[in-house]
């Protein structure tokens, strides 16, 4: 069980994401350990809320499914309102609609209520994890759209392709993975070293 925060700047929360157990029909990784384990989620947003200094939101956009638990919870650090990007066919609510390519390369479609913000709105895109971007792209073209701006774009790691460094230099984007360090190398790989020592243990929640 994981119970000291660690320093503040090591982002020793990256140490609790699980290896993929399960195959290549599955993400080869899971991000949600962090999200269990109190000390590690919270520290993950004071990173990212901190890395966000300077960045105007009116709201948080957090993409289907997984954008949801990080999105909402930034939200409310920010003291913003949440707005839920949507899998098609899931609003009972007038949408707008786009197609995408998402991580493992198949189409699907992607919907936002319509309207859902006044033109002018600055919207902060929130999903657990950027892997090729087609799914962000999706979600920018919701939000540009209805004469949303985006503000930035948060998640657990960003992985670096031609797509996302394009996000990087017309956007503000922050992760818990950081540019230039080792954990972005890994990302990148696909492959983390902390994968050797992880148990599921620990990230077990604090009891008491």
């Amino acid at each position: 069980m994981t119970k000291d925060k660690g320093p503040r700047d090591d982002r020793w929360y990256l140490n609790l994401m699980a290896p993929n157990t399960k195959g290549p029909k599955f993400a080869w990784l899971d991000p949600t350990s962090i999200y269990i384990n109190g000390d590690a989620f919270h520290d993950l947003l004071d990173d990212l809320v901190a890395d966000l200094a300077g960045v105007k939101a009116d709201v948080v956009g957090g993409l289907d499914a997984m954008g949801f638990v990080l999105g909402s919870a930034l939200a409310t650090r920010l003291g913003v309102g949440f707005l839920p990007i949507r899998k098609a066919g899931k609003l009972c609510v007038d949408t707008d609609k786009v197609s995408f390519s998402n991580y493992s390369g198949r189409t699907q479609d992607m919907e936002m209520r319509l309207p859902a913000f006044a033109a002018g709105t600055k919207v902060l895109l929130a999903d657990q994890w950027v892997e090729t971007g087609g799914t962000m792209d999706g979600a920018i073209r919701l939000v540009e759209r209805q004469g949303g701006v985006v503000a930035g774009i948060a998640a657990v790691a960003i992985e670096e392709n031609a797509v996302t460094k394009g996000y990087r230099g017309k956007y503000r984007c922050v992760a818990g993975v950081v540019p230039g360090s080792r954990w972005q190398t890994e990302c990148n790989a696909q492959r983390l070293t902390s994968f050797a020592a992880y148990k599921p243990e620990m990230v077990f929640p604090r009891i008491g």
